[in-house]
């Protein structure tokens, strides 16, 4: 769950990024989103607790965390020598923006796709926080983005275009011929789409985790990463100080292990 404040100051974020991110198309994506603002803000980004953020709030929250872990994939993926040409940093974020805008829904009133699910036993149950519409037609969520961008009238290049449409990767069985190619000719030619699936997948997995330590009212795992930097932390402890004995286990009784894992 989140708060008020936090809703809120996520949607002047979101707001803020539109305009400094892509002011040659700021107007029609002000538009867009003054249109559908009462019902972007509090819409949740799925339908099922245990999915990810499936709260009030949760569909901004989501796709800002998509677009701060496509920066650092991209920071890392270029750091590890790969080719990042071929596409535009704002390519990159427009389409982490706006990858599932298309689960705001279609335009007029009572046509949203997430509606706060009323029946105590499935939400009990089976975590089903909202059900979808019924009185909307069935689409996939790609498709709905970039019709609603269309409409309007929100220009996209070739490589926003084509990551929106393909950012689910081979959960969509549609997107195979992309991701799976039999000839170098087929292959993708940027790895913009591969990017996009890994942030959204990231954000997704975290948000996850999010719920399930919330839900366990548990805290937060130490990492293997963590424990070996404490690890040789008391190594080097014991080295500084030659009146404690070197021995982790005597370092442990001195400072206790509690101290080792938090």
């Amino acid at each position: 769950m989140l708060e008020a404040e936090k809703i809120k100051s996520n949607w002047d974020e979101y707001r803020s990024r539109v305009n400094t991110l892509f002011s040659d198309r700021a107007d029609k994506l002000n538009k867009l989103y003054d249109d559908y603002e009462e019902r972007i803000v509090m819409m949740p980004a799925s339908s099922v607790a245990h999915y990810h953020n499936a709260f009030a709030g949760g569909y901004v929250d989501h796709v800002l965390r998509v677009m701060d872990c496509v920066e650092k994939l991209y920071d890392s993926w270029e750091s590890m020598g790969s080719d990042m040409s071929g596409y535009e940093y704002n390519e990159m974020m427009f389409a982490a923006m706006h990858h599932d805008l298309g689960k705001c829904g279609f335009p007029g009133k009572g046509r949203e796709v997430y509606q706060v699910e009323t029946s105590d036993w499935h939400r009990k149950n089976m975590g089903r926080m909202y059900k979808h519409n019924e009185n909307i037609p069935f689409t996939m969520v790609p498709d709905l983005s970039i019709y609603l961008l269309q409409k309007y009238q929100v220009q996209m290049s070739w490589n926003e275009f084509q990551a929106i449409r393909i950012h689910d990767g081979i959960y969509d069985d549609a997107n195979k011929p992309y991701f799976i190619a039999r000839s170098a000719q087929a292959k993708l030619k940027t790895n913009l789409p591969l990017l996009l699936h890994h942030a959204d997948h990231m954000a997704s997995q975290i948000e996850y985790e999010r719920w399930r330590s919330h839900k366990n009212n548990s805290p937060k795992p130490v990492s293997a990463k963590t424990k070996a930097t404490k690890k040789t932390a008391i190594k080097n402890l014991a080295e500084q100080n030659p009146d404690i004995d070197k021995s982790i286990t005597d370092i442990f009784k001195t400072f206790g292990e509690s101290w080792y894992l938090k």
